[in-house]
């Protein structure tokens, strides 16, 4: 991705950038907690590639995989798939879906719904967000009924461009009109961190280093 923001994102983590939108008044931008990274290690941030869909009980098994791969094929380079399946049952992401996006650019997975395969993810080494696993995958149950639409997840709403970004401590989304400036406040507030940090260390009063640097 050339997006010069993905390389300031990434240095960000989540719990600032958190902490960022908050002071700005922003609201319900937190994924909920369910919606975990199968390996927490590193950063997954970028721009949503949104889906939505649901359960079609006797859906035909040829259209399923059609409609599938026909996701797959649109998913742009240099975004993060987001999905709202709209359903626990089936698995919303696999080892062939994965390794697909990951060699067409895709940057990563986050769906609220079940990840399968995932010993071949790993090894892969494709950021992927889910709730549980299961070995049940789409075939004859599953449809997309949007693609490029808002989508919602809980309470948060993720609309096509709206960066997702999440680390260990979970997942954040940043409304595109936003995000140069959240991106620009979150390295300001991790320098500001580091001067902090580096006054308790050397033995500064924590209320004495809020007063002076207005953070903690």
């Amino acid at each position: 991705m050339t997006d010069r923001r993905l390389d300031r994102a990434q240095s960000c983590y989540t719990s600032v950038l958190h902490d960022v939108m908050r002071a700005m008044g922003l609201r319900d931008f937190t994924l909920p907690p369910r919606i975990r990274p199968l390996n927490p290690e590193g950063v997954l941030t970028g721009p949503a590639f949104t889906i939505e869909g649901r359960i079609v009980e006797g859906a035909d098994a040829h259209q399923t995989l059609l409609e599938w791969t026909g996701l797959l094929s649109k998913c742009p380079a240099g975004h993060v798939w987001v999905a709202q399946p709209n359903n626990q049952i089936v698995a919303q992401m696999g080892e062939l879906s994965a390794e697909t996006l990951h060699m067409k650019g895709v940057l990563g997975v986050v769906t609220d719904g079940a990840l399968r395969d995932t010993n071949f993810i790993l090894k892969l080494g494709m950021p992927c967000w889910g709730t549980h696993y299961t070995p049940r995958d789409v075939v004859g149950l599953w449809l997309p009924t949007a693609i490029g639409e808002m989508i919602r997840i809980d309470g948060v709403t993720v609309n096509p461009g709206d960066w997702v970004h999440g680390d260990r401590d979970g997942m954040v989304v940043i409304p595109a009109a936003h995000l140069d400036e959240v991106i620009e406040k979150g390295v300001a507030a991790m320098a500001t961190e580091s001067k902090v940090r580096r006054a308790i260390l050397d033995g500064v009063d924590p209320q004495e280093a809020y007063l002076k640097y207005g953070k903690f």
